[in-house]
């Protein structure tokens, strides 16, 4: 697969942002690690991830703005165009020793997300789309799932935890989930759940509360991977409000279905 020069620069950002989180994952319990509030974690190793990808993606792209989960938002002279950067999605897993965590890079163009990589460093997953180009992972091409009957499909989501979210919402949606489906898999890397959607490993995915750097590289990925994006309404606000839906025509159908009954 031939790549673009700013998707090459973003996959270099993101894998070596990458080699740093194995370095560091690797000596876990000797991170330095402060409270953000109840259940949710930074670490010395997020912080270096985040430094390592801004100074690559500045270099580049000098004049472009960012959306980074520590830094908050960078604002750019070209206007045009900004980055939203995860540098570790994960980071609760990550913190206790658990395999599920990467780095993501969207490029977002005039207000559409046009370029995306997301970096899984323990598997060695690297995927990639641009707008229009297709979806890729380790350089072969992504399709979503192909199947259509709900009983089959298992799909991925997020849960509320202490401090966070609505947790009587989440427990009404899984009681209308919970029936109707082969399995529901809570990863914990937003990213990833996404990247699985455009590979076919989930069916489907949908979770609420949720910021830009956690959706915009995934939503592009099973776009581009010939998956169906939205809100729990079936718009396309879904950066904006933080609740996404995502899926094959079939896995997305049935979930805005679900997800309109639970609310009743």
């Amino acid at each position: 697969m031939a790549r673009t020069a700013i998707l090459n620069v973003m996959v270099q950002a993101a894998t070596k942002a990458g080699r740093s989180l194995i370095r560091d994952f690797g000596e876990v319990e000797n991170l330095q690690v402060s409270r953000k509030g109840p259940g949710d974690f930074v670490s010395a190793a997020d912080r270096r991830a985040e430094d390592i990808i801004r100074a690559e993606l500045i270099k580049a792209r000098p004049n472009f703005g960012l959306v980074m989960e520590e830094s908050g938002v960078i604002e750019g002279t070209d206007g045009q165009h900004r980055w939203h950067v995860d540098p570790l999605d994960g980071t609760t897993n990550f913190l206790h020793g658990i395999p599920i965590f990467a780095s993501s890079i969207a490029l977002e163009r005039q207000g559409q997300i046009v370029a995306a990589v997301i970096f899984n460093p323990v598997m060695d997953e690297l995927y990639t789309a641009e707008k229009g180009r297709g979806a890729f992972l380790n350089d072969r091409r992504l399709r979503v799932a192909g199947r259509s009957e709900l009983p089959e499909m298992v799909f991925g989501t997020g849960l509320p935890f202490i401090g966070k979210g609505d947790h009587g919402r989440a427990l009404k949606e899984l009681r209308h989930f919970m029936p109707e489906v082969a399995g529901i898999r809570r990863c914990g890397a937003a990213s990833l759940d996404l990247a699985w959607t455009a590979s076919g490993r989930l069916d489907g995915y949908w979770e609420h509360d949720l910021n830009s750097w956690d959706i915009a590289a995934g939503t592009l990925l099973v776009k581009e991977a010939g998956g169906w994006v939205s809100d729990p309404d079936g718009k396309q606000g879904f950066l904006e409000s933080g609740s996404v839906v995502a899926g094959n025509e079939y896995a997305h159908h049935h979930i805005l279905r679900l997800l309109k009954e639970a609310r009743g």
